[in-house]
């Protein structure tokens, strides 16, 4: 039987806070869950020799960046007690104070949630192939460097 291939975790444009509540909402059906935690990644209005960061523009080797994604949650659901876990990424224009990235993760106890989202987190940021572009007031852009 062959593995199944990696789902995307990519959407288009900003995670909006309705996606994010309607996520939470559709788990206080699951009675087994103690514990839940939150990653919001959020652009940041950097300011960078003396321009503002207006938008990061997310670009990804898609099909590569999925598999890592694949990789990052199996390892975790083998290394924590986990219910569930949910990762979403952006691509395209993300406006300074937009959300880029929304880590979700379940478990019957709280403790877990704290490790498992660290360990996600890190994982994504060290490992995933998603590159992004910051776009200045100016009109000007960079790559942006991870921190």
């Amino acid at each position: 039987m062959q593995d199944k291939k990696p789902k995307s975790v990519f959407k288009e444009g900003a995670i909006t806070s309705e996606f994010i509540g309607n996520s939470i909402y559709k788990h206080q059906t699951k009675t087994s869950i103690g514990a839940h935690n939150i990653f919001l990644g959020q652009v940041r209005a950097d300011d960078i020799d003396e321009k503002t960061v207006l938008a990061i523009e997310y670009t990804a080797y898609e099909d590569m960046a999925n598999a890592k994604f694949h990789e990052i949650r199996e390892a975790a659901f083998e290394q924590f007690e986990l219910t569930c876990m949910h990762i979403y990424h952006s691509l395209g224009t993300v406006k300074a104070g937009e959300i880029c990235l929304f880590v979700f993760v379940s478990s019957p106890r709280r403790k877990v949630v704290f490790e498992a989202l660290e360990y996600i987190v890190e994982a994504i940021k060290a490992d995933v192939p998603v590159f992004g572009k910051e776009v200045f007031e100016d009109e000007s852009h960079q790559w942006k460097k991870n921190s």
